[in-house]
């Protein structure tokens, strides 16, 4: 995975269109064979879920990029996981574990296919937002190259974000206004959600300058 002269086949997990808008130039000015994978088994609701995937197509035709799309409508497994790591948790540290086993079920997906598929490594669209957690994302991802035995190739494409949205302007795509699953179309919208969670990290911090 050394050389910018070596056209490297990377196995590119797409969380949607729009986050695809910098990382898939990006990596192709830098001699990337580009294949994007859309696995999402996250998006809430079905409808979403339909408009998300139309416009990864649609991005994928305008800038000639191959398209591998995982249709399966999984919602019910998604939230028997998320669920079952609710019941397990302590309700602060419960969104990092959420949003952990959401990262990993994605990524891991999209390693094990780029292995069977002899691709050369895989990566993630997920890399370019600034509201994800990137470090957690960078954890799970090197953890799963090593368990599934195929190269994790790091990017940070956050430097790149308003570019992207720019693009993704321009190419008149769908841009969604929340992360996908339906506990984050909560924190979007709720704002008695966003109440209880302040007064919980209110709680904490007091207790911990008690101490």
């Amino acid at each position: 995975l050394v050389g910018s002269e070596m056209c490297i086949r990377d196995r590119l997990h797409m969380c949607c269109g729009p986050c695809a808008c910098y990382p898939v130039p990006k990596l192709r000015s830098e001699g990337h064979d580009i294949t994007g994978y859309f696995f999402n088994p996250n998006i809430h609701p079905y409808k979403e879920f339909k408009h998300r995937l139309t416009t990864a197509q649609e991005y994928a035709q305008k800038v000639d990029l191959k398209l591998i799309i995982d249709t399966n409508y999984q919602l019910r497994d998604f939230l028997q996981r998320a669920l079952t790591i609710e019941k397990n948790t302590d309700g602060l540290n419960l969104d990092n574990r959420r949003c952990r086993m959401c990262y990993a079920w994605r990524l891991h997906q999209t390693a094990i296919y780029a292995k069977e598929n002899n691709f050369d490594a895989f990566s993630s669209t997920l890399f370019v937002s600034p509201y994800q957690n990137h470090e957690m994302m960078k954890d799970v991802a090197q953890k799963i190259s090593q368990a599934v035995g195929i190269p994790f190739f790091y990017e940070d494409f956050r430097p790149g974000f308003a570019e992207g949205t720019q693009t993704s302007i321009d190419l008149e795509l769908y841009r969604q206004p929340y992360c996908g699953c339906i506990f984050s179309e909560e924190e979007r919208y709720s704002n008695s959600f966003k109440k209880k969670r302040k007064k919980k990290l209110k709680a904490l911090f007091n207790e911990q300058n008690n101490k």
